[in-house]
């Protein structure tokens, strides 16, 4: 976070964190525990990192785990840690996305606050049950779609917010990949295996994936509401049960159009999620790749470089940022952004005060809203491309 704020947070306690899933062979858990030790907020105490118990312990101990706090289950885990007077005070669950609401439901019932990795669930009746048991809770839900803590990120939000785009009426945004351009699931390989199957993934494939980081980009930047869409949904790979392409048309409140397209079968795409907005008073454009620059174009005026800490960068962006301009920042730091507004958040309810309104991290409410985004995709293609109210 920027320098005044992060020497400010360090005077607090690291918080006492878990973690479900992530063990031996795991990407995104690593990346999790990387971007919680980032800013020096959190301290990985605890974990039921495989389904299997002998990985499990395994992958405790390769980690310096105390093999006491190294559990053979999520439910085991949140039963012990909840009775320790040391016992974690917030979880990680990075398991594949079929796991989430029932491990969630066991910390959250014990008030434990959660971050959570997204999709929010596999299915919208276990987002909307997640919901519920996160409401009652009382504890803190946080969702890592982590894109939204890159600062330009940040930055075209609070353009959007402050009128300088004018009225939205364009939305354009791709998450195009290709490492699932031939059948790698067959072959055994792990990511792959669960990302394609449904009893794991859920009803989707790339929409579920990398389409979910899109729409929830483009509304955490735009701040509109979608009304209604319809997709056209391929398995382009033979014997692929999930879609691996999508193609999106969106229908905002307010009158604002856009387009989602989101494809695991583009060659020359690593993960190339790029947005742009466009409004009665000019556009903007982000790429992840370059994540450090936001081109804005006031109509009829010569397009602008927005960088990173630089001229014309505004709050929203200096308060996330870590390191002066033109020393880049990216995706681990972005990731750790999630963390660190989830610790402003946790050290908030610590000390019993309001948590500051300038923390911004995605709810359980956007993680219904991915889901139901999803299910109305999958419904939407079956119709072919009808039509579909969320």
């Amino acid at each position: 976070m920027a320098i005044e704020g992060k020497d400010e947070q360090a005077r607090e306690p690291r918080i006492r964190l878990g973690m479900v899933g992530g063990g031996a062979g795991a990407f995104i858990g690593a990346v999790h525990r990387m971007a919680a030790r980032l800013d020096d907020q959190f301290d990985l105490v605890a974990g039921a990192l495989s389904s299997t118990p002998e990985k499990a312990i395994a992958s405790g101990r390769d980690l310096g785990l105390d093999p006491s706090r190294t559990y053979g289950s999520y439910k085991e885990m949140a039963i012990r840690e909840a009775r320790l007077k040391d016992g974690i005070e917030a979880v990680s669950i990075v398991t594949p996305n079929h796991v989430h609401y029932e491990a969630a439901k066991e910390f959250l019932k014990r008030g434990i606050h959660v971050i959570c990795d997204k999709p929010l669930t596999s299915n919208l009746a276990d987002a909307k049950k997640m919901k519920k048991a996160a409401d009652e809770s009382g504890a803190l839900f946080i969702l890592t779609h982590n894109y939204t803590g890159y600062p330009m990120v940040r930055q075209a939000r609070e353009m959007i917010a402050n009128g300088e785009l004018g009225k939205i009426r364009i939305v354009q945004v791709e998450y195009p990949q290709d490492w699932l351009t031939e059948a790698v699931e067959q072959t055994g390989a792990k990511q792959a295996v669960w990302r394609t199957d449904p009893a794991q993934s859920g009803a989707g494939g790339s929409t579920g994936d990398i389409g979910t980081h899109a729409y929830n980009l483009a509304a955490f930047i735009t701040g509109l509401t979608l009304e209604s869409l319809a997709a056209d949904l391929d398995s382009f790979v033979e014997g692929r049960r999930l879609d691996d392409n999508a193609h999106v048309m969106l229908r905002y409140e307010g009158g604002a159009k856009g387009m989602l397209w989101c494809s695991q079968v583009a060659p020359g795409h690593e993960n190339g999620l790029k947005i742009r907005v466009y409004g009665t008073k000019g556009g903007i454009e982000w790429v992840q790749a370059d994540p450090n620059y936001l081109w804005f174009t006031p109509f009829g005026e010569p397009k602008r470089l927005i960088t990173r800490n630089g001229a014309g960068s505004g709050a929203a962006a200096g308060r996330v940022s870590r390191i002066p301009s033109g020393h880049p920042e990216g995706y681990l730091e972005a990731f750790a952004t999630i963390y660190t507004e989830a610790a402003r958040a946790i050290n908030a309810v610590r000390q019993g005060v309001p948590i500051d309104k300038a923390v911004v991290y995605p709810t359980v409410d956007d993680g219904v809203k991915g889901v139901a985004f999803v299910e109305a995709c999958v419904a939407s293609s079956k119709k072919n491309g009808a039509w579909v109210k969320l």
